[in-house]
């Protein structure tokens, strides 16, 4: 047993050792990922990338990174291509709805042709998450886990202190008819981006980042983000919390290959209780009072869970008239005053259902399509989870996870999803879950260019994947 765990320490410190020497000879890629990251830390400061300049300046932002991409890998002359399962489903999603906006199946030409730029986006970034973190080292990982660490913190400050200073403003000057929380219009949508965010600081701090002097200091910056996703009030919000909390006490009782997991759990429930005192020492009391509408949502003072209710009801009934192929990617908002059986002074521009939302939308071949993509999505994100948190990556995996599982729930009852800024950061944190830490990037496709051949001399081996995917060698320094 001690030869085995020997052999494969060795074998990891040696492909970490390559990886980063590999990595220390692409600096063109290492700009690119910076670029990508600043992308995303960017659009949620832009309203949550709502307004059509912000999104717009997002969708430029990502194809800045793909020509990026494709420009470094001329330069070396090799092109490597990381592919997941996951990359055939969204090609085919956004296929529907082409063939919904070219063969005219949509109730409103503009919404799907908009909805479709901003999924063609979401697709490109996936998909350049996948070619830029799949090789590399785990460095890399380290600086992105503590990067949104110190990201989420600053973030959670100025939201902090945004509430207590201004009176509905975003940043002091814009004003809102919404219940405003940090950068975003609804604060239901900062808690969105906050639970994602969460589960992947801890992921560093926790679990991660085992050898860090201040592991322990890093872990409690974590309790200022989950201060200020309590304080923005959101229901759902707290409810994704829990829920990730208890997913992570599962993951941590099932006796995996942690150290110290009586200390890891000891200082959850220390850092649980010290968040919630926080909160609890910050609430000015309105906050606290709304949470606890939580049990009794009829009482809501904003959209009740009935008015949800009833208007998942009515998108059911809107779904069954467009069985097939839906309404047409975006055309809720024309589509559903048809079909609304209440009356309302609210504009229903989304259904606080994702899911619903989108069997509307695009019938039951989407729905099948997404059904497929969320059992995919947590197949690869919580397969292996042994093997892959004696990792460092692995655990930022793990957090990344946890926080597309807690948007998920919290798509039950509202539209994360349809703000640029959160789908954006879905996306890109489901490619960092489900990228398999034993494969690496294929070259096949450039020796069918001839981009390899050009770049191999008879010196330099080339660097090749056995047909298992089981085994990557690269000598090339």
């Amino acid at each position: 047993m001690f030869s085995t765990a020997t052999t494969s320490t060795f074998a990891h410190s040696r492909r970490e050792a390559e990886s980063g020497k590999r990595e220390a000879g692409r600096p063109w890629f290492s700009v690119t990922r910076g670029l990508l990251v600043s992308a995303l830390f960017a659009a949620p400061l832009a309203f949550g990338a709502v307004p059509p300049w912000a999104w717009a300046s997002l969708s430029y932002g990502v194809v800045v990174v793909l020509v990026l991409w494709a420009a470094g890998s001329l330069r070396e002359r090799v092109l490597r291509i990381y592919f997941s399962p996951a990359h055939l489903l969204g090609v085919l999603f956004l296929f529907l709805g082409a063939v919904q906006y070219f063969s005219h199946l949509t109730f409103d030409l503009i919404a799907t042709r908009e909805a479709l730029l901003k999924l063609a986006t979401d697709l490109l970034l996936f998909f350049l998450a996948g070619q830029l973190l799949a090789s590399a080292p785990d460095r890399i990982w380290r600086g992105f886990g503590l990067a949104v660490v110190l990201y989420s913190l600053a973030l959670g400050m100025f939201s902090i202190l945004q509430f207590f200073t201004s009176q509905n403003l975003i940043y002091w000057v814009v004003k809102s008819r919404g219940y405003t929380f940090g950068p975003y219009v609804n604060h239901n949508h900062y808690a969105g981006l906050m639970e994602m965010l969460i589960p992947v600081g801890l992921g560093y701090a926790l679990l991660g980042s085992r050898t860090h002097p201040s592991q322990v200091l890093i872990g409690f910056a974590s309790l200022v983000p989950i201060a200020s996703l309590l304080l923005s009030g959101s229901r759902g919000g707290f409810v994704s919390l829990i829920t990730e909390i208890l997913i992570l006490a599962i993951v941590i009782s099932r006796g995996l290959p942690l150290p110290g997991r009586k200390t890891l759990a000891t200082l959850g429930v220390l850092g649980t209780i010290a968040a919630a005192s926080l909160f609890l020492w910050m609430d000015p009391g309105r906050v606290s009072r709304r949470l606890e509408t939580v049990a009794g949502l009829a009482h809501s003072p904003e959209v009740t869970f009935g008015d949800r209710w009833l208007v998942t009801q009515d998108a059911f009934h809107l779904f069954r008239d467009h069985l097939v192929v839906g309404t047409g990617l975006g055309s809720f908002e024309t589509v559903y005053p048809q079909y609304r059986s209440f009356p309302s002074d609210a504009e229903w521009d989304h259904a606080h259902n994702d899911y619903v939302e989108a069997l509307a939308e695009t019938g039951l071949l989407g729905g099948i399509v997404i059904l497929i993509a969320l059992m995919l999505f947590f197949w690869l994100g919580f397969r292996n989870l042994r093997e892959r948190l004696k990792r460092e990556r692995g655990c930022i995996q793990l957090g990344a996870a946890i926080g597309c599982a807690g948007l998920l729930v919290h798509s039950f009852v509202d539209f994360n999803l349809h703000i640029p800024a959160n789908a954006a950061w879905f996306v890109f944190l489901a490619a960092v879950a489900t990228i398999d830490g034993n494969q690496t990037p294929q070259t096949r496709a450039a020796d069918r260019t001839g981009l390899e051949r050009a770049a191999q001399e008879p010196s330099e081996p080339s660097t090749f994947q056995d047909p298992r995917g089981l085994h990557n060698r690269d000598q090339s320094g």
